[in-house]
Order: structure tokens, then sequence, then C-alpha cells
């Protein structure tokens, strides 16, 4: 009797352990979620308010680039003036002037995208799903052309600054407690 009880409960447990072993739920067909690589109006309409903001940063980049540059170029040359070396300040804001001319193009056609906003309304909601996806990407296609054309010249312009200040720092000037 005693055997008997024992394999009783043995069977018990192991039946227990492969139920707990398996979820008691059940599965649900595809509900609200939508798959992975299908993009949802909400979706889009967050890709494209980036986009705009992107767009936006650029434009105050693209402002006047003429003037912004012939200020830099007029710092380099007193500089220059003063006995400091600016052969790497210069070749980088060439570099960068050159990439500014031949981004400038793709630059406007990005504003023909934004002014058209095909398949968004005023406010940036989806008003046609196709023609917001398409528009989507032929901005992204833009800007990724864009970052092409300037290739990193205003980052190196930048790091070119940066390493010429750190090199020309003028010397501490005594403080208070010093004196």
């Amino acid at each position: 009797m005693n055997n008997i009880f024992k394999k009783m409960i043995l069977v018990t447990l192991t039946v227990v352990l492969v139920f707990a072993a398996f979820p008691m739920t059940s599965v649900f067909a595809q509900g609200e979620n939508p798959p992975k690589g299908e993009l949802t109006d909400e979706k889009l309409e967050q890709i494209w308010a980036r986009q705009l903001k992107n767009y936006e940063r650029l434009s105050k980049g693209f402002e006047d680039t003429d003037a912004q540059i012939a200020k830099f170029q007029a710092r380099i040359d007193k500089a220059a003036e003063n006995g400091k070396d600016v052969t790497a300040l210069q070749a980088a804001l060439d570099a960068f002037e050159s990439a500014l001319k031949s981004a400038k193009p793709t630059y406007d056609s990005m504003s023909g995208i934004v002014n058209s906003h095909s398949g968004f309304d005023a406010s940036g909601k989806v008003t046609d799903a196709g023609l917001a996806k398409s528009t989507a990407q032929e901005m992204r296609t833009k800007m990724q052309e864009l970052k092409s054309k300037m290739g990193g010249t205003g980052k190196a312009l930048r790091e070119v600054l940066k390493a010429f200040r750190e090199a020309n720092k003028p010397a501490n000037a005594p403080t208070e407690r010093d004196s």
C-alpha cells in the first residue's frame, strides 16, 4: 500500500511539473500591434516631425552662408596678421565652403519636399499613408545625400578651430589672489 501511495505521488508531481512547463494562457491572433516592418500613421507622423526638425536646424546653417564665411575669413586674416599659424584653419574653411556650395542644390530640393508635404497635412498629420511614406523616404534620401556632400567638413572645421583655440590660448592674467 505504501509503495502504491509513493508511486501516485510521484506521478502526480510529474504531471504538475509537465503542466508547469507550459503556459496556461491562450494565444491570440495579431491584435492592435502591427508587425514590426509596417509603418503606422503615428510612426510616419513621428518620422516626419523629426525630419522637419532636422530640416529647420539645417536651415540655420544654410542661411546667409556667404556672410558667415566672410566673417570667419576675416577672423582668420586677423589671426594671421597677429602671427598665428592659420594654415589648417584656412584649409578647413576652404573645404567647408566648397562642400556648402556643392550641397546647396540638395538643400534647395529639400525645401520643395517640405513645402509640398505630400501625404501630410499642414500640421504634420497623415492624410495618405502611401504618399506620406514616399515623402518621408524621399526626405531621408535627400538628408543622406546632403550628409554625403558635406563629407564631415563642418565637424572637421569645428575640430580644427578647437585645436587652434587650444594652441593659441592667451596667457593667464594674474588674479586678485596672485597680486
